[in-house]
């Protein structure tokens, strides 16, 4: 029997399903759907809930793929695909390791996935239980691809919905439209 498919499979199935219900239900001391729906808007990721409901949902869903190795090739793609949206959006810019918030970890995760797309499930999985299983490099490559491609034709075949402009100031007095403080407006 090959264990270390098992064991990695094991291992990334956790961390996806933890960090994926961290932010859908704040579990594992996560925030929760709201908390990380703000921040993501704060990050630029709008609509913030949207994006939250994505990376939770798909975090949450591959970890579940990966620990039950079916559909492995779908669970490595799904993974991918938050990763390099989080390297993309937070921690490129971070540098390299993840002390001082870059893509160390997400890198790994990337490459862990792919190495799962490769190698299969191993024998105790889904996937070989219903003469499903999908491997090889091939695979890997697909997997990787849709991970790296995929979020970009999600935007574009369902984009975000616009963000919808500030009504403009009511008329006061003499109808004239008055200033919006600078506090107020940074805020939108």
């Amino acid at each position: 029997m090959k264990l270390g498919p098992i064991v990695l499979r094991a291992a990334l199935g956790a961390v996806f399903f933890a960090h994926g219900v961290q932010k859908l239900f704040g579990w594992f001391g996560g925030y929760g759907l709201e908390a990380t729906a703000n921040a993501f808007d704060s990050m630029g990721l709008k609509p913030g809930k949207r994006s939250a409901l994505i990376a939770g949902g798909s975090e949450t869903g591959a970890g579940v793929l990966f620990a039950a190795g079916f559909m492995t090739p779908l669970a490595a793609a799904t993974s991918i695909a938050v990763q390099n949206e989080a390297i993309r959006t937070v921690h490129w810019e971070k540098g390299f390791f993840s002390t001082d918030g870059g893509y160390e970890f997400n890198l790994t995760l990337i490459a862990a996935a792919i190495a799962l797309a490769d190698s299969g499930p191993g024998p105790l999985s889904l996937d070989r239980a219903l003469g499903t299983e999908r491997s090889g490099t091939l695979w890997a490559l697909a997997a990787l691809g849709a991970g790296l491609v995929g979020p970009r034709l999600l935007d574009r075949i369902a984009p975000p919905p616009a963000e919808s402009a500030a009504p403009a100031p009511a008329p006061q007095g003499d109808g004239r439209a008055q200033e919006v403080p600078d506090t107020v407006a940074s805020s939108r």
